[in-house]
């Protein structure tokens, strides 16, 4: 559903880039911070089996709403292909994001947990395998959504022919049914841990005991402890003190962690908008921006098992030790090197996107409509238009200039920050100038920006496919038609039903004006009166150059995201699995914020300048990471546990009186007095 999102904000919500962007990090953080309550429900309460199944069921209302959100012809009523109610398709969708936000985030703690649930303690390997499949099977999900969804997205439906969203949300729901359905099916197979407590408040409370134990007895009288959790140790037991130490100094290891994935998830954004300024032709197959982002799941299914089988082994074979959290910090390098190489494509691809006007500046190109060269003068500049021809490239003028013309002088004072057609046309040697707005951005998608201009005595009719660039009336520009790359065979008709059939090869992302030319005539010929000027260039760096940050940022994301999946697990105590699984998810929407906080802090003039910017904060943080992983103690926690499961019964008895005191609102006695206590009531007893 993420491989069109961005789009459908830009396209069908008519949101600008920034706020496109802002959205949908928004959303993937959301989902990400859901995990949290999802660990709660299933340690605590459900589950992780029910929780998967509960979540789900709202996972899939999310998306069922979602692609609601996405039908047109729900609002038009005046049936002119555009929502009449705009806010009300945006409510639905903020609710169906909530809805799938709540429950992607609410199981994606527990479906991992759970499925390392299924292995003992002794199948270390085992497990380590199964989370590099369950990785792979994600990414081989991936790998077919983003290939699917953007061509059910490029599919037409609805009365007025529109890309067709909801089918491309409503699938995924249908999918995400079937998928709810096996699951339940395998239920009598698996093992299904129940839940221990509430186990996040009982973590709370402990680290919450200790801190403001910890104050009361901040005199230097008192003596040091080992920990600062210690502090707990009147009231809680040594097993609980121990578990939330281990969760503590691996969610320490995680403050890093978010710069990562602050790089990772902009595929989803600011890639995909970079291709859309790119060449997607591949010869055998057109790629569309938003299916660029297969390259990822691709690489995912080739490296994934290579890494696993090959590369990890080799290392090992050479003595390397090649540690969990050492793997996470080339990891680290290699996003960061995904993003130089997308500062140097962008850096390529601006220097093929046209100037286009700012400031006080604007913009003009000249036509010249009649069948004589034509002196022209605008403001310093001189030059000479043959017949039926425009000037190649638009003139920049800083302030309002004076068109000289053999027969007619005429004021272009132009809107500041535009571009403009000045069309010509010529009468028995008298002149006639009329002007017409341009287009100041490149055309979405890739799409090419087709417009008409009727030179012809007559009013004209023309089309491209099920594209209308209705009535055109004589001596008059059309509208803008955003045409497919491609062959696009034009039909141009008049009134009586004459017909001509005009072709042009398109790339992506041009502009062009079709001139119809006062000497058109119906026929065979009749192409031959239709002048092509091309008004913004086509996108000529090709998509391919993506392919090296894709490959970067894939082999970053298998060394760091799969490490960091199985390291999670196998130093989370066995009540915490989910809890530490969620931390690890917390990484990931703490990074969509960062990418929200830098782009709306931090406005760079190139898109460049910001992928550097990226890329310099993760080689800070990387080393910072670097610094702490070295001084990190890889713990077991299954050995740890066995060695607190059976304290003495002294220590049982002192944790009961605690409690007993404590809900007697008796202050708990301090472990510093425990010898002059247990003498007065020596003394009492022989008393």
């Amino acid at each position: 559903m993420r491989a069109v999102l961005v789009l459908y904000f830009k396209y069908f919500l008519q949101w600008d880039d920034d706020f496109a962007t802002t959205i949908y990090h928004t959303f993937v953080a959301l989902c990400y911070l859901t995990p949290i309550l999802g660990a709660i429900v299933a340690d605590s309460w459900l589950g992780k089996f029910k929780t998967i199944i509960y979540l789900s069921i709202v996972y899939t209302v999310g998306q069922i709403v979602m692609a609601i959100s996405a039908i047109n012809d729900l609002t038009d009523t005046n049936k002119d292909g555009n929502p009449d109610n705009l806010p009300l398709h945006v409510a639905l969708s903020m609710v169906g994001l909530i809805l799938i936000a709540l429950g992607t985030g609410g199981i994606k703690p527990c479906v991992a947990a759970f499925g390392g649930d299924q292995f003992e303690d002794h199948q270390e390997k085992q497990r380590g395998t199964f989370f590099s499949i369950f990785y792979l099977s994600i990414n081989a999900g991936s790998l077919l959504s983003t290939i699917i969804t953007p061509i059910l997205r490029a599919q037409e439906c609805g009365r007025i022919p529109q890309k067709c969203y909801p089918l491309a949300f409503g699938v995924p729901a249908a999918l995400m049914v079937v998928a709810l359905i096996v699951f339940i099916v395998g239920s009598g197979m698996y093992n299904k841990t129940a839940p221990q407590g509430n186990i996040m408040v009982k973590v709370c409370k402990c680290i919450g005991f200790a801190i403001k134990n910890r104050y009361r007895h901040r005199s230097s009288q008192y003596p040091k402890r080992e920990h600062w959790m210690d502090w707990a140790d009147e009231k809680y037991t040594k097993l609980l003190i121990a578990q939330v130490k281990m969760v503590l100094k691996v969610l320490f290891l995680y403050i890093p962690l978010p710069m990562f994935w602050a790089l990772f998830d902009q595929q989803g954004s600011r890639w995909t908008l970079q291709a859309t300024n790119m060449d997607g032709d591949f010869g055998v197959l057109i790629i569309q921006p938003d299916q660029m982002q297969t390259v990822n799941p691709i690489l995912i299914l080739i490296l994934v098992p290579v890494v696993d089988s090959v590369l990890y082994p080799l290392i090992a074979k050479c003595n390397l030790n090649f540690t969990p959290l050492k793997r996470m910090t080339v990891g680290m390098v290699f996003a960061a090197l995904a993003f130089v190489a997308a500062a140097l494509v962008q850096i390529q691809i601006d220097q093929t996107l046209p100037k286009f006007p700012s400031g006080t500046a604007s913009q003009a190109k000249f036509i010249n409509m009649g069948n004589m060269p034509l002196p022209i003068k605008a403001g310093t500049q001189d030059f000479t238009l043959e017949a039926y021809t425009a000037t190649e490239d638009f003139l920049t003028f800083n302030e309002p200039f004076l068109l000289v013309l053999p027969n007619i002088t005429y004021v272009g004072n132009m809107k500041d920050g535009s571009r403009n057609t000045i069309v010509i046309f010529q009468d028995w040697g008298l002149q006639t100038v009329v002007p017409f707005t341009d287009l100041i951005k490149k055309p979405e998608q890739g799409a090419n920006a087709i417009r008409f201009l009727n030179g012809f005595s007559s009013v004209l009719n023309a089309t491209a496919g099920d594209l209308d660039f209705k009535e055109i009336t004589t001596r008059n520009m059309s509208i803008y038609v955003n045409v497919p790359q491609g062959n696009a065979e034009f039909k141009i008709k008049n009134e009586a039903g004459d017909e001509c059939i005009y072709s042009q090869e398109l790339g992506f992302g041009s502009s062009y004006t079709l001139m119809i030319l006062p000497t058109f005539t119906f026929g065979p010929n009749c192409s031959d009166s239709i002048r092509s000027v091309l008004d913004i260039r086509p996108n000529t760096f090709h998509m391919a150059w993506q392919i090296p940050q894709y490959f970067l940022i894939t082999v970053g994301e298998v060394v760091f995201s799969v490490t960091g999946l199985e390291f999670s697990y196998s130093q989370a105590p066995s009540n915490m699995k989910s809890v530490l699984q969620a931390g690890w998810l917390l990484t990931v929407a703490v990074g969509n914020i960062i990418v929200l906080v830098i782009a709306e802090a931090i406005k760079l003039p190139d898109q460049w300048a910001e992928y550097i910017l990226f890329a310099s904060l993760l080689i800070v943080v990387c080393v910072i990471f670097a610094i702490m992983a070295y001084f990190y103690t890889y713990t077991d926690p299954t050995v740890i546990e066995a060695q607190f499961a059976e304290f003495d019964p002294d220590e049982k008895k002192r944790k009961n009186s605690v409690e007993m005191a404590s809900k007697n609102k008796v202050p708990p006695r301090d472990s510093s007095s425990d010898s002059s206590s247990d003498e007065d009531e020596s003394r009492q007893s022989k008393m």
